[in-house]
């Protein structure tokens, strides 16, 4: 059985900033969670997530909107396309950006 935070992005990258990983889920959290093991950094940030979904059921409050199944690397790449399809312009002009 799915938790009820599976519905939510949660991303965890390095910070050269802050010399750790840091972990987020922008659409539930307004903070995070870091520390030096990636994987220990994500699930404290999946036991965060559950908690902070815990939170909005005792307040009473509607969860935001999930994020599964919406497309994030549409978003930043752009739309798939089959293998073999034409390119869009930026991509002939910047292989590195070829979708797929």
């Amino acid at each position: 059985m799915k938790k009820e935070g599976d519905r939510y992005l949660k991303l965890v990258e390095w910070s050269e900033e802050d010399g750790c990983y840091v972990g987020t889920c922008p659409e539930l959290l307004h903070g995070g969670v870091h520390g030096s093991d990636e994987r220990a950094v994500y699930a404290e940030l999946c036991r965060v997530v559950e908690e902070a979904v815990e939170l909005y059921g005792k307040d009473e409050k509607p969860l935001p909107p999930g994020t599964a199944g919406k497309t994030y690397r549409q978003d930043v790449l752009g739309p798939v396309r089959p293998p073999g399809s034409p390119r869009a312009p930026q991509e002939a002009r910047d292989p590195g950006l070829a979708a797929g």
